[in-house]
């Protein structure tokens, strides 16, 4: 009934990057139900006060907004990624269902998470947007498997340059960030050698 998902950072109270969920989440329903009425998700959520960060997930659908919950947030620890492939996968929208995300991360191996090729080109990890640095501009994949909030705004101020992205192009860049919806710009940094080809 409720097939995709927002997940939002709260802090203080408060909700970030609300213009680039909302966008988000009514191009999904325009593409899903063509005629759609336009959402707010301020209008909806109603997080707890108090200090820390929080994961809100607002699951939606057809119908409008369903369940709404909100956990504490800590950001788990990556240190390694595994280049896997899949050539097929589609994560477009944010889905609920993420098993076809679970199936790569399966293979895994001794590393942390994975870094996914897909058509030759590197898009994302199982859980966030990359970008590389070689040490003067930060580049992100130009085809991503999901366009992320956090990237959407970081590309609108400028901070990231999309690019086209191969396996064979890494030895150029030093470093890898990490980052999503609730994983903040800087807060998750490798050496590009943690990346397990």
């Amino acid at each position: 009934m409720y097939p995709f998902i927002e997940t939002i950072r709260i802090e203080q109270g408060q909700a970030l990057n609300l213009a680039h969920h909302n966008r988000r989440l009514n191009d999904t329903r325009a593409h899903f139900w063509p005629g759609s009425l336009t959402l707010h998700l301020a209008d909806y959520l109603a997080p707890p006060s108090g200090e820390g960060i929080l994961k809100a997930r607002v699951a939606y659908g057809a119908t409008g907004i369903g369940p709404i919950s909100y956990t504490p947030y800590t950001l788990r620890p990556v240190r390694s990624l595994a280049l896997v492939t899949d050539d097929n996968i589609d994560y477009t929208y944010k889905s609920a269902d993420r098993r076809c995300l679970e199936q790569l991360f399966s293979q895994r191996g001794a590393c942390d998470d994975i870094l996914i090729v897909r058509q030759g080109l590197l898009t994302d990890t199982s859980i966030a947007n990359i970008a590389l640095t070689d040490g003067t501009r930060w580049y992100t994949p130009a085809h991503p498997l999901l366009p992320g909030t956090r990237r959407a705004a970081l590309l609108a101020r400028g901070i990231l340059h999309p690019r086209m992205l191969t396996p064979q192009d890494l030895s150029a860049f030093s470093a890898i960030r990490l980052f999503n919806a609730l994983i903040g710009w800087g807060e998750l940094e490798l050496p590009v050698q943690a990346i397990v080809l």
